[in-house]
């Protein structure tokens, strides 16, 4: 499969601006790198970079061939698992991005059941934003992602929804935690910690303010939900997630979960998808399949 090895060369330099970075990566000489790009060249009739005192770029027919060559990895994925599945083997590499909301319980215990059973697939996890979650999908380098209200993507497909509400998360020692259900006005009077503006859930918290012309008293931002969740324990602050996202009932950490009322806050979709008409690697279609059994069962249990 010398033709594969060549489109990871290709592939490698592309990323990193430089047959000599790239090489560093793929642990082998410059020269061979370059040797084998010159030999491509020559064949395709086309430089496909240009050579720059700095590094390379991709020229115009660089730009197409790396196209391909991204848009058939994944094919190439599918057909050297459907080669180990005959040998009896479930080898892979399951390349995934996700939002934070999914990165602290959900998708660790998903990624855990499924090695029990595949222990030779591997994992390659990004926990980005939404916004480069999808910028990371259509790039080609995830095959899958599962984010809270995606940005449109003309070729991403869904193959799950889930509507997830807003939920407010404090210490049980928070005057509000005696509340079952809350009004955003409710929070007002406390101090908040929130994620960052680029995250779907503090956009969904801002469009409220634009409506309703109030504001938060904001005490911290973050662009960690980690952070955020750990600092609401050691003081009288409030924060935000996602129902998939939330502490469990009976957190040991004393964290609670309090609902908002539905006439503040719309609900948004959690989105399973891949880009359109791309064949998964064998690995990541049945983690998929698995995800979606999990977003179903999730459904039922938060009434949605």
């Amino acid at each position: 499969m010398k033709h594969l090895r060549i489109f990871h060369y290709v592939d490698e330099v592309a990323r990193c601006g430089s047959i000599r970075k790239a090489a560093e990566q793929l642990n082998v000489t410059s020269s061979a790198v370059n040797r084998r790009i010159l030999d491509l060249e020559e064949e395709l009739g086309e430089p496909i970079f240009e050579r720059r005192a700095r590094g390379v770029r991709l020229t115009a027919a660089g730009e197409v061939f790396i196209n391909f060559v991204r848009e058939h990895e994944g094919d190439v994925e599918r057909m050297k698992s459907q080669i180990e599945d005959l040998k009896g083997l479930r080898r892979g590499t399951v390349r995934f991005a996700c939002s934070q909301a999914l990165a602290h319980d959900f998708l660790p215990r998903e990624v855990a059941a499924f090695r029990k059973q595949y222990a030779s697939v591997s994992f390659d996890v990004k926990v980005l934003d939404h916004e480069r979650a999808v910028a990371a999908l259509a790039a080609y380098d995830v095959d899958l992602l599962l984010v809270f209200r995606p940005p449109y993507l003309a070729n991403l497909q869904p193959l799950m929804t889930l509507e997830q509400r807003l939920v407010a998360i404090m210490h049980e020692r928070h005057p509000l935690a005696e509340k079952k259900t809350l009004r955003l006005r409710d929070c007002l009077r406390y101090p908040v910690a929130l994620p960052e503006r680029g995250f779907g859930g503090r956009q969904l918290l801002d469009e409220f303010c634009a409506r309703s012309g109030l504001r938060f008293q904001i005490a911290a931002e973050s662009n960690s939900f980690e952070f955020l969740r750990s600092l609401i324990g050691h003081g009288d602050l409030i924060t935000f997630q996602i129902q998939i996202g939330a502490p469990a009932e009976n957190d040991k950490f004393g964290m609670v979960t309090r609902d908002i009322d539905d006439r503040d806050l719309p609900t948004a979709n959690l989105v399973l998808g891949q880009l359109r008409g791309r064949n998964l690697p064998v690995p990541t279609a049945v983690f998929a399949d698995r995800l979606a059994r999990s977003l179903e069962a999730a459904r039922a249990k938060i009434g949605v």
